[in-house]
Order: C-alpha cells, then sequence, then structure tokens
C-alpha cells in the first residue's frame, strides 16, 4: 500500500561515489527501504546521498549512505523523496540491484498496510512471513531472462533470522507487534473494492499492499535477506462500523507509527551479524538451470553484482 503513504567490474554500470565511502568489498550494509520521515532517524551520522546507475533503469531516488546504531546502513526512499512514484511504476530491480552494488546483505522494510482482520487495528505491526501475489508483474519481479534461466526457493519468502530480531526488538519496546501473517500484494493505485477487501479477508489473509513481493522476490534473488514491518494505517474497506481507507487516514496513522519504526530499526540493527552467513545468503546455490557455457556476455554483466560468488 500504500502508494499514499509513504544492486565493479563492468565500467558501463558505474555508481557516482566519492573517494570517502568507497566501498570496501569486506564490509557489508544493512538496507533500509521506507517512505518519508524514515530518513530522519535520529542518530544516522555521516549521511551521503549517492546516485547509482543499473542495468534496469533508474531506482527510485539516490541512496542514503551513512551509520545508525553502529552499523553501516543503506536507505532508499521507496516512492522517491517527494513521493512521486506509484506502486506499479516501482523499479524494483533497480532499487534492489542498487542494494547489492552498495553492499547491502540485509533489508528492512518500512510500509503502510490495511488489516483485513480486527485483531490487527491501527498503529499496530504486523510481521509478515508470508505473500499472495495480486499484480500483474511477475516479469519486472525477477533479474533472470536474457539468456540466464533461474528459479529460486521462495516457499519461506521472508528472511525468518531477520524477522525474529524485529520480533524480539518490537517486544522489548512494547511495541503493539503482531508474529506472522500473509501481506496480500494488490497492484493498486486504487485501494480496495468491497468485494476484493471481503475476498481478502474470508481467505484469511491479514494485511493489504502495493509495494512488498516484487522487493521480496529480488532479494532473494540478490541474496539479501529480507524482512518487512507492516504498518497498519487503516480497515482497508470491509468494515462496516468505520471510515473507509482514504490518503488523509493512511498518512496520520503511518506518522503515527513513524516513531515506533525508527525505534524498533536501531534497536535490532547491532543485533545484525557481522557477516551475512544466513540462508537466504546462498539463495541462488544451485538455482540456475542455464549451462555456464550459455550465459550471455551482456547479461553476466548486467548481473554481476548479484552472480559475483558464481563466476
Amino acid at each position: 500500500r500504500r502508494a499514499a503513504a509513504g544492486r565493479n567490474t563492468f565500467s558501463q554500470f558505474p555508481i557516482a561515489l566519492p573517494p570517502a565511502i568507497t566501498l570496501r568489498m569486506s564490509q557489508y550494509r544493512v538496507g533500509i527501504i521506507g517512505g518519508s520521515g524514515l530518513y530522519h532517524i535520529e542518530g544516522f551520522t555521516n549521511q551521503k546521498w549517492v546516485k547509482v546507475k543499473t542495468p534496469f533503469g533508474p531506482p527510485s531516488d539516490s541512496f542514503l549512505t551513512g551509520k545508525l546504531a553502529g552499523r553501516e546502513v543503506v536507505f532508499l526512499p521507496r516512492h522517491g523523496r517527494g513521493h512521486r512514484i506509484l506502486p506499479s511504476e516501482l523499479n524494483h530491480r533497480a532499487n534492489i540491484w542498487g542494494m547489492k552494488k552498495l553492499g547491502a546483505a540485509w533489508a528492512i522494510s518500512v510500509s503502510a498496510v490495511g488489516s483485513l482482520q480486527a485483531k490487527y487495528r491501527p498503529c499496530d505491526i504486523v510481521l509478515p512471513d508470508q505473500f499472495l501475489d495480486r499484480t500483474k508483474q511477475s516479469s519486472a519481479h525477477t533479474f533472470f531472462g536474457r539468456g540466464i534461466v533461474g528459479h529460486i526457493a521462495f516457499a519461506h519468502p521472508v528472511c525468518e533470522e531477520l524477522r525474529l530480531l524485529l520480533l524480539k526488538a518490537a517486544r522489548a519496546l512494547k511495541a503493539r507487534v503482531h508474529d506472522g501473517g500473509t501481506y496480500v500484494n494488490m497492484e493498486g493505485p486504487a485501494f480496495s473494492t468491497r468485494a476484493e477487501s471481503f475476498a481478502n479477508r474470508k481467505l484469511g489473509h491479514d494485511v493489504v499492499g502495493m509495494t512488498n513481493l516484487g522487493e521480496a522476490k529480488c532479494c532473494r534473488e540478490a541474496e539479501i535477506a529480507y524482512a518487512s514491518m507492516a504498518m497498519i494505517t487503516d480497515y482497508d474497506c470491509w468494515k462496516d462500523d468505520g471510515a473507509h481507507v482514504t490518503v488523509e487516514m493512511v498518512i496520520a496513522n503511518l506518522m503515527k507509527n513513524v516513531a515506533a519504526a525508527k525505534a524498533i530499526i536501531a534497536k535490532v540493527l547491532p543485533q545484525i551479524p557481522a557477516a551475512p552467513n544466513w540462508p537466504c545468503h546462498d539463495a541462488l546455490k544451485n538455482v540456475i538451470m542455464t549451462d555456464r557455457k550459455c550465459w550471455p556476455v551482456k547479461t553476466i554483466r548486467e548481473l554481476e553484482p548479484l552472480l559475483r560468488k558464481y563466476l
């Protein structure tokens, strides 16, 4: 949802990095994907906006690098500064390629969602462990194609290790947090019809949004451990005893949750391992079906940040 709130060696894809922040190969960053307000996290130091050129087109915006809670981080405003990009216009491949190129090995996503069940109240936080794809953009949610065929395992689409760290941090901070749930990724930009909302609710799904599935798929292919903090802003439009979702409602409730999101992120960052050694970090092992001698040179160049250890 909610649109209203809110990846070295190949010179043809250069990154405009000032010498002072050139990434060392031994240094891994934590990515943060979010909307307005999150790049103002207190204690975020050494901030530098970095423009990244990708083979998949432009990312949502420049990436903000810096240091937070003792960790190197890279932040991306999902919809661009000023909220200029629709959910269906998001270039997930460019966004995650840029994150990978800048050294992100983990990614924490923060986004607004609508509740499909009464137990999830506005300003609650859900940490989804499943996704349901209601989009028409599967070809835009993969790096494969153009001569290289790969099929990632996606039965468990969220990095459980990272998700549980977020859960522990949220509980320690006394946030109203829910452990697990299914995130229905609709297309947008319109909010749900009543029929869609009732159908998703009747099927037992938990929250509805417009952005996270593409991020999760691209992160898995990029071997970035991904977890989502779904911030409840409304009851979609299934509830009869309250107002149906509006832009004003989404923004108001999301802003109420910004402080909680910032606090959880700051608390969880020091707990993330220094080196990427979780199962998601080997997600491409034995995934590519195309014979190595058949890989097109151009595609290898495009995917080099992802395929580096398999070349």
